[in-house]
């Protein structure tokens, strides 16, 4: 008697748990709405724990400056990218305006970390004997930049390639951190302060 009802019991705790488990679930994907649900997949495979945010402001050889950028160096601007927490809403300052071509990389890290997908943004100076041409996306390349923690030597694949102008921002991260010549961020990726 004893056994079949301590049975019931744990047999209705866990149906119950898997409904609340359930309920939880529904009520998280409910509160996200199209571009909250997009963001999160976008972000999949970019662990950016091991981010350099900050950088010492040493520009790649052959970069060259941008000679009438939209928002001139010393500029105040609004950071509209998410490539980490307290990014997007940012108020910033232009520290450097450059013209290159923009890539999004997936590559496995050299300290063998977890494989990272469409990492924003390695620009065509931080390529390992790279041309001047633009390359095109699915090109295998060696990373020279050092963003991440074992990103600099790894082989890569070019996701996607712009031709744009690129920008090294100072800026105060939402969450109250400092960070300083944060490399990249795109023109499209910014607004002027309102």
């Amino acid at each position: 008697m004893i056994n079949k009802m301590m049975i019931g019991i744990i047999t209705a705790a866990l149906t119950l748990s898997a409904c609340a488990g359930d309920k939880n679930e529904e009520t998280h994907h409910s509160n996200n709405n199209v571009e909250d649900v997009q963001k999160d997949h976008a972000m999949e495979g970019m662990d950016h724990t091991t981010m350099n945010h900050s950088s010492d402001g040493t520009i790649p050889d052959g970069l060259e400056e941008s000679t009438n950028p939209t928002y001139p160096v010393g500029s105040t601007v609004i950071i509209r990218a998410d490539h980490m927490e307290g990014m997007d809403g940012a108020e910033g300052t232009i520290v450097g305006a450059f013209e290159t071509t923009v890539y999004t990389v997936s590559y496995n890290p050299m300290n063998g970390g977890e494989p990272v997908t469409n990492h924003k943004w390695v620009i065509h100076e931080e390529l390992e004997g790279s041309e001047k041409n633009s390359l095109e996306p699915g090109t295998e390349v060696k990373l020279n930049a050092d963003h991440m923690e074992g990103m600099e030597g790894a082989t890569a694949t070019i996701d996607s390639a712009e031709e744009t102008t690129v920008y090294m921002v100072d800026y105060t991260s939402t969450t109250g951190e400092v960070v300083k010549n944060h490399k990249w961020v795109t023109e499209s990726e910014l607004s002027q302060v309102e």
